[in-house]
């Protein structure tokens, strides 16, 4: 075969070949994260429902139209630890208003969650990600991870790290006036 003939079946082989093995090799459409589920500024918030620490359920979409904070946390996280007075504070303060702090406690069991509240006098919701359900549909990687919900259930800012009073202050007024 000449070298032009072997150029152009290559070619030609390529062409036919190229697009069958892009379609048999491509990703399921069952794994493949739709867009309406992944966390994104000024994206909905994806809905989950929890075990609440007190008993009961809580879901997401049930708290829609307050503004919510939602922070992803555990006990054995130090910047968690040190950001919990500050979640508390702006609980207290705002609360009445209408703010919703939902903590979601990564991987840990009742009582260890319970223990760690009472012992720093800590009084906001929270919900039980056992089996790291919620943390999974929010993509969280790291924590403390906190997202900034408006009243539409929208998020409006996301927060990878640990916050302080002025961080948390300046991302309280992107969900409440």
């Amino acid at each position: 075969m000449s070298p032009r003939r072997l150029l152009s079946f290559l070619i030609l082989a390529t062409l036919l070949l190229g697009p069958a093995w892009i379609w048999l090799s491509r990703v399921p459409d069952s794994v493949v994260a739709r867009p309406e589920s992944i966390p994104l500024r000024g994206h909905p918030a994806p809905d989950f429902t929890l075990p609440a620490l007190d008993g009961g359920l809580v879901t997401l979409s049930d708290l829609q139209g307050q503004p919510v904070v939602l922070n992803f946390w555990a006990t054995w996280c130090p910047p968690c630890q040190a950001e919990m007075p500050e979640l508390q504070a702006a609980y207290d303060a705002y609360a009445a208003g209408g703010l919703v702090v939902l903590g979601v406690n990564q991987g840990e069991d009742a009582a260890t969650v319970k223990a760690f509240l009472d012992e720093r006098r800590l009084t906001f919701p929270v919900a039980l990600d056992e089996q790291y359900a919620a943390s999974q549909r929010y993509q969280v990687n790291s924590l403390p991870t906190t997202f900034f919900i408006d009243r539409d259930g929208v998020i409006r800012e996301i927060v990878i790290g640990q916050m302080n009073a002025a961080l948390l202050k300046q991302q309280l007024k992107s969900i409440y006036p």
